[in-house]
């Protein structure tokens, strides 16, 4: 029986042949399809323990910023972060060189803190690092814990684990580069929709707030994970072709005349116009966005006079986002409209200016989106 466990359990067999080439394939097709990764990292933990057939498995990242080891996702235990160089897993990353204990307790180099606050008993560890396709280590994998009657791990796993190192470290590094890509266009959208909605000594926290408000609308409405964190990311977008309208017009303090509330209108075209050409799917969502987040439930709005369902989701969300923001915000040309009194614009207008269904969501979710408005309040620039 197994000593480092509080209950009595049978030992395992290692893997045939057969099982370990199913275990493989299995999970190299599913991380081959994930590019989300908190989830990557959890189907390489799953592959790494059931392959050397250990308790526990961990992968471990460098954060260079930090200059700090750490793992997101540890079998039966949280983010953990230590400094680079420190520990087992510490020792392999810095020399690159694979390390494999059969008594923990007896290496200088464990550290029996997360145990004592567990009441887990660490035996036998093993930690491979992994490269990137230069060849640099970007990380190591952990196993804990030989399930076998040997309990302790042999070079057979440890080739093992290096196989499944080479491959989840090239994998990895694949869908770190493509998470740094959306990271930095969300950053880019961010900073353009903070443009095109100033140029005022408003902060850029009303694009901000229409961002929380849209993946809330989103959410209750039933949208997937994915596409809700889409639209949360393209909705800033709303007002970027504002950068092409003069400033007299953004900026006056009074009522616009017909003719200068057309030049106005033309920032929903303008905006779609620069971004409708490109091929990533977030910038196509922040076209949509900007086409048709002035377009009305009944057909009255602009640029196009789209009504209903025609009206894209995206854009019927962000209507009602960004028009429950900006009545509640002061602006050189308004004061800010007290709750009480948006929320009954709001009712008034179901199934005129906003989706019907829209509505009814945004009233069952009214305490998450006020909690959001208080979170990030304008703050105003002194002369």
């Amino acid at each position: 029986m197994y000593e480092y466990f509080n209950e009595p359990f049978s030992f395992k067999l290692d893997l045939t042949p057969e099982q370990m080439l199913k275990v493989i394939f299995e999970y190299t097709a599913k991380i081959a399809t994930e590019k989300k990764l908190e989830n990557v990292l959890v189907l390489m933990s799953n592959m790494g323990r059931d392959m050397v057939v250990a308790d526990r498995c961990t992968v471990w990242l460098i954060d260079a910023a930090s200059n700090e080891l750490f793992t997101v996702v540890a079998h039966g235990i949280g983010e953990i972060r230590i400094p680079y160089g420190s520990g087992l897993v510490g020792s392999a990353i810095s020399t690159g060189q694979p390390i494999f204990i059969d008594d923990a307790y007896g290496d200088p180099r464990h550290n029996p803190e997360s145990d004592k606050k567990t009441g887990y008993r660490t035996k036998s560890i093993m930690t491979i690092p992994f490269r990137n396709n230069q060849g640099e280590v970007i990380g190591a994998y952990q196993a804990i814990n030989k399930l076998t009657q040997k309990q302790s791990f042999s070079t057979q796993d440890m080739d093992y684990l290096t196989l499944a190192a080479a491959y989840s470290g090239k994998s990895l590094e694949s869908i770190m580069l493509h998470q740094e890509i959306i990271e930095t266009q969300k950053e880019i959208i961010l900073a353009m929709g903070n443009i095109g909605e100033g140029r005022s000594k408003e902060t850029g926290n009303h694009v901000k707030r229409v961002a929380q408000y849209s993946y809330i609308l989103a959410a209750g409405l039933g949208m997937s994970q994915v596409e809700a964190e889409m639209l949360r990311s393209a909705s800033p977008m709303h007002d970027i072709g504002k950068v092409a309208i003069p400033d007299a017009i953004l900026q006056k303090p009074g009522k616009l005349t017909a003719a200068e509330f057309e030049q106005m209108k033309e920032h929903c075209t303008i905006g779609y116009q620069l971004l409708r050409k490109s091929k990533r799917q977030l910038l196509q969502a922040a076209a949509i966005v900007a086409w048709q987040h002035h377009e009305k439930w009944d057909g009255t709005g602009y640029p196009q006079g789209l009504a209903g369902e025609n009206i894209h989701i995206y854009g019927r969300i962000t209507a009602l986002a960004d028009v429950f923001d900006a009545l509640g915000s002061a602006r050189a040309y308004k004061e800010a409209w007290p709750l009480e009194r948006i929320l009954q614009l709001i009712k008034e207008e179901r199934g005129r200016h906003f989706d019907p269904q829209l509505v009814d969501v945004f009233f069952e979710q009214l305490p998450l989106i006020l909690e959001v408005r208080e979170q990030n309040e304008d703050l105003f620039e002194t002369e």
